[in-house]
């Protein structure tokens, strides 16, 4: 029988076809085959070629700060050495998540992630920060990221998907309900921009303060069981938000971590003074670093 042009039989085999993509997805990936990505990230970024370090499908999207964006023309198209980078790999997402730090020639904070599904990598996308983005250093950060472990966690000691999710929720939760109760970890280090938390001291803190009646939404999780740590996509500050990434590691139930990369758009650090003229009042926010 044939319905507009199609057979019912070519019908089902399509509709098998779409479905096998999801399905491969939710059997998950080898841990092995998702470190191989990543390094063909590293590679592809170096190069400004990721075509040519990674087995993409015949039809590969690209989201750049939450526009459709190029592999070309993006910040991927870029010949961009990263010199440190955090990486989380979701073996039941069949996912991969990066977090860039580029010193040369200009620099950067990269967060992007992609996935496996079943026809190679692809459904890319990044936040992408640079000067005048939410209290942009990228040198501080390099400093205080390189330092931190965020090394795979014994198994006996693991917090499940479920938990991982549920201490960053909420975290993201507390921006919009003050009632909220936070796993505060302790110590405790938040890396927002370039500015930390940590001081190598016992009882550093996390818990110092967020804004008040900001929704985060439209939150995407990449979770890595094996290191206790989840990022999440998300825009800050409602539908029309701000494009954002919070990445967590999770400890024992606690937050012993948080990064934070948020894109400004054309807001100088989102509206509030300039990153220098925070520090010259508050130097504090840049304490040496430990480690």
């Amino acid at each position: 029988m044939r319905i507009n042009g199609f057979t019912l039989a070519g019908a089902a085999a399509l509709a098998a076809l779409l479905n096998a993509a999801p399905a491969a997805a939710q059997a998950g990936c080898s841990r092995a085959q998702l470190e191989e990505f990543a390094d063909g990230y590293i590679a592809g970024q170096a190069a400004g070629q990721l075509h040519a370090h990674l087995p993409f499908g015949e039809w590969v999207e690209y989201h750049e700060n939450m526009k459709r964006s190029s592999l070309f023309s993006g910040i991927v198209g870029q010949k961009l050495e990263v010199a440190h980078h955090l990486r989380l790999l979701d073996e039941q997402a069949c996912r991969v998540f990066i977090e860039a730090v580029v010193l040369e020639p200009k620099e950067y904070v990269i967060a992007i992630t992609f996935n496996q599904g079943f026809f190679g990598v692809g459904g890319l996308k990044s936040v992408v920060t640079d000067e005048g983005d939410w209290l942009f250093d990228g040198k501080a950060t390099y400093e205080y990221a390189r330092r931190e472990d965020w090394g795979v966690i014994p198994e006996d000691q693991r917090n499940s998907r479920e938990e991982i999710i549920a201490a960053a929720d909420a975290y993201l939760d507390l921006f919009n309900d003050k009632k909220v109760e936070v796993p505060w970890g302790t110590p405790c280090a938040r890396l927002e921009g370039g500015i930390y938390t940590g001081r190598g001291q016992p009882d550093d803190t996390c818990n110092i303060g967020v804004p008040e009646g900001v929704p985060l939404v439209d939150r995407d999780y990449i979770v890595d069981v094996a290191k206790g740590a989840v990022a999440v996509f998300l825009r800050f500050g409602g539908p029309e938000g701000l494009p954002d990434v919070h990445t967590f590691r999770i400890e024992d139930g606690k937050i012993r971590y948080v990064h934070t990369v948020t894109n400004c758009g054309e807001q100088v650090n989102c509206g509030f003074p300039p990153l220098e003229e925070m520090l010259k009042n508050n130097p504090d926010m840049q304490p040496p670093p430990v480690g």
